[in-house]
């Protein structure tokens, strides 16, 4: 039966199985990575601290998370059971930790342990399948587990909005977010032992097999996605409080980029079986870039808005698709196709804000910096067509021909 004929799978099916680590993702990165984002304004207010140690702080977490990208590459997890519960526990414990020191150093190396610590979670858990191969509820179960992320952001930015209002302080905003990774991790927990496999099978010697040639292109592309990815999830907030200096307005624009990143990821089962990931990742990237366009053409509320919307509302579906394309291709050797396609997205996290601190000393403004950007992703997105054109309907299917697991 071709995968076009399966039949619709409960969505409560999809969400039995895969919430565990979805609640991981949240987690990982919602927290992990992307708290610093909602905080910043407190933490520039309480310590006084200027925008260029603001950016020290959010590169440092880039870093880690390349850092820890790079190592998985090259060393993939033999027991990700553990490796991702030392994850969940890290980004809890150095979460909780952000109030203790009191100087950028010490922030900074907070960041870059928890960007190493999401990384290596995220791995662990984009190499996993939350269902059999051609199981027709492997789609939207993987859908569930990526819309983790854009929920766990939505919490996240939510929860700060609410703090900031009861007057609380960015120490307490940290300690507030660290409980709340420490009680997702331990929600999960239980269910993620009896699911995630002990030990990876590509760790056997007879199963490390080579990358093969198509996930240098995929790895591309992925980058140059984290490069035109960062800089609006950079300055969207910035672009927001600077027409709607309220707080209480500007602050939404985080928690509905993540609301609009966790519901994306939903849509995506739905249009893969009719385009394959390839071609959602290319329409979602085109999406991006016109959401940047649009930014850089106009500077009112409306436009973030937009922005928010569009940037928000594709960047997990193109980390859902490229991910689950790499799996595909790579077959037994998919962990180290997930830990690859992180490091090119965390080395295009880094390259972006560098590109852009370069063309403001050149004289670009923030306009003419997005308008680049969008050029950029346009340009990916074409060259991704080039990808789906050379492939067929290679990666259109939920299994291979041969009915294998990828």
């Amino acid at each position: 039966m071709s995968s076009h004929a399966q039949p619709l799978v409960p969505a409560r099916s999809a969400v039995s199985l895969a919430w565990p680590a979805a609640l991981a993702l949240a987690a990982l990165m919602g927290i992990g990575r992307f708290a610093f984002t909602p905080v910043w304004p407190l933490m520039a207010h309480d310590a006084a601290l200027s925008l260029e140690q603001g950016g020290w702080l959010a590169s440092a977490n880039y870093a880690g998370y390349l850092l820890g990208a790079l190592i998985a590459a090259a060393w993939p997890p033999r027991r990700p059971l553990a490796a991702l519960g030392a994850s969940l526990l890290a980004v809890a414990a150095l979460t909780l930790a952000m109030p203790l020191p009191h100087s950028v150093a010490g922030w900074a190396a907070l960041r870059l342990a928890a960007g190493w610590a999401s990384a290596l979670g995220f791995i662990c858990v984009a190499s996993w399948r939350p269902a059999r191969a051609g199981d027709p509820i492997e789609p939207a179960a993987s859908a569930v587990v990526y819309a983790g992320v854009g929920a766990g952001i939505a919490a996240t930015g939510l929860a700060c909005l609410a703090l900031m209002a009861a007057g609380a302080t960015a120490a307490q905003c940290w300690v507030a977010l660290g409980a709340l990774a420490l009680a997702l991790s331990m929600a999960a927990w239980p269910r993620l032992r009896a699911a995630l496999p002990a030990t990876a099978a590509s760790a056997r010697p007879s199963n490390r097999e080579p990358l093969p040639r198509g996930m240098a292109g995929l790895a591309l592309h992925y980058g140059v996605f984290g490069i035109g990815y960062i800089i609006p999830a950079t300055f969207l907030p910035a672009m927001a409080k600077e027409v709607m200096p309220d707080p209480a307005v500007f602050g939404w624009a985080w928690p509905l980029f993540g609301l609009a990143a966790a519901l994306s990821c939903l849509m995506v089962p739905k249009l893969a079986r009719r385009h394959g990931e390839i071609r959602i990742w290319r329409g979602a990237q085109a999406a991006m870039a016109l959401g940047m366009a649009v930014a850089a053409l106009r500077h009112d509320l409306a436009a973030v808005i937009v922005a928010a919307l569009l940037v928000g509302g594709t960047f997990m579906v193109i980390t859902q698709a490229g991910m689950v394309a790499a799996r595909r291709l790579a077959g037994a050797a998919a962990p180290r196709a997930a830990a690859l396609m992180t490091a090119a997205f965390a080395a295009g996290q880094i390259v972006g804000p560098l590109l852009a601190a370069w063309t403001a000393r050149l004289g670009a403004s923030l306009p003419q910096t997005l308008a680049a950007g969008a050029a950029l992703l346009a340009l990916s997105a074409w060259g991704l067509g080039k990808i789906t054109a050379a492939r067929g309907s290679a990666g259109h299917n939920a299994v291979d021909p041969r009915g294998n697991a990828p």
